[in-house]
């Protein structure tokens, strides 16, 4: 019993392959890469004593805000998302600046995301049409050739 599980005869044309692997080593040259790049940032960081707030519960002093020019190069809690809290650790009574993600920063994130998949459905959409449209085609020049040749 065959399988009706089938390659399609397009996708083992040349230039559709030279494209899906042009495709995958792109990608996986951006995934190696970004692995090469964040193991070389590691080995170059110099060992830093690790955060109170990591250890110990805390209390939040100043809410999440928006680092300065100066802070976001100087401080490494400024470093990561561009935006910090102050907190107080509760046992050791140090104060420290925690990285975090401010809502506004999030909402615009989103709405990034919504455009880059609304701009991805109507890229899809178009191909879905223009292949719809290429098979049809080939479907009527195929019924065209068997009504002729009675």
């Amino acid at each position: 019993m065959e399988s009706d599980c089938r390659i399609p005869v397009v996708c083992c044309r040349p230039r559709v392959l030279l494209l899906h692997a042009l495709f995958w080593g792109l990608v996986s040259l951006r995934v190696f890469g970004a692995a090469l790049l964040s193991e070389e940032k590691t080995t170059a960081v110099k060992p830093v004593a690790t955060p109170c707030w990591l250890l110990e519960e805390f209390i939040v002093l100043d809410e999440c805000v928006r680092c300065s020019d100066f802070n976001s190069r100087s401080q490494l809690a400024c470093r990561q998302t561009g935006y910090a809290e102050k907190v107080n650790c509760t046992k050791s009574s140090r104060e420290e600046y925690k990285s975090c993600r401010s809502a506004l920063m999030e909402e615009h994130l989103f709405w990034k995301f919504e455009a880059a998949m609304l701009a991805l459905m109507a890229v899809f959409a178009v191909l879905v049409v223009a292949r719809q449209r290429w098979l049809d085609r080939l479907a009527s020049e195929k019924v065209r050739r068997q009504i002729e040749s009675i």
